[in-house]
């Protein structure tokens, strides 16, 4: 299911907090920036986020119910620093009238599908098409192809998702949250694709 058991307990109350602007630019090497995950119950969000923010992975935890809030900073080859504050939404359908409320305002969205799930991709497609349409115009997109690590069983391409983000102006990457592979690329790929502010003069 999700990696959620293991994630401070958040409830979705108190949401007036998420509706600022999240880049919150001290300068222009020290970002902060407020990310989402979004996609169908079961891919992996909350196991993605658990092993860039701890290195761990729980396949008996339970389904995320709402959204989870963690955060971790990532230190570029650059020196510079971002600060992702990540909002894991739920993928059920009945916390679907939720997620604008985790996507306003966001400078990057991580959108997840499983690759042996073709209708979890139909959903990517369909968290897709609701950035492009109420999200912030300048976000950053990522398509990320979970569970890598049961390529035997793949239903969706590679090539597939990989056409479908270019058309889309996203960065489309494969990982396994499992084994930990691609996971810290990916984050590594949403910073350095950040609309960075100008220095201060």
């Amino acid at each position: 299911m999700g990696c959620s058991a293991s994630l401070p307990a958040k409830s979705v109350g108190g949401v007036g907090s998420l509706d600022g602007e999240s880049s919150n630019p001290a300068d222009s090497n020290n970002l902060r920036v407020k990310l989402v995950l979004l996609g169908d119950s079961g891919v992996g969000k909350s196991c993605i986020v658990l092993r860039f923010v701890r290195g761990q992975f729980d396949p008996t935890s339970k389904v995320t119910v709402g959204a989870s809030f963690l955060s971790q900073t990532l230190a570029l080859q650059d020196s510079s620093t971002i600060k992702f504050e990540i909002w894991d939404t739920a993928g059920q359908e009945r916390y679907a009238a939720l997620a604008p409320l985790y996507y306003r305002g966001a400078g990057a969205a991580i959108v997840v599908y499983d690759i042996t799930s073709p209708e979890s991709f139909i959903k990517a497609q369909y968290w897709v098409k609701e950035l492009q349409k109420h999200g912030n115009p300048d976000i950053v997109m990522a398509l990320v192809g979970n569970k890598a690590d049961l390529n035997e069983n793949r239903s969706v391409q590679s090539q597939d998702a990989r056409d479908y983000a270019d058309k889309n102006g996203m960065f489309f990457i494969e990982t396994s949250a499992k084994t930990a592979d691609n996971i810290n690329q990916l984050f590594e790929e949403v910073a350095k694709r950040l609309p960075r502010p100008a220095p201060l003069p």
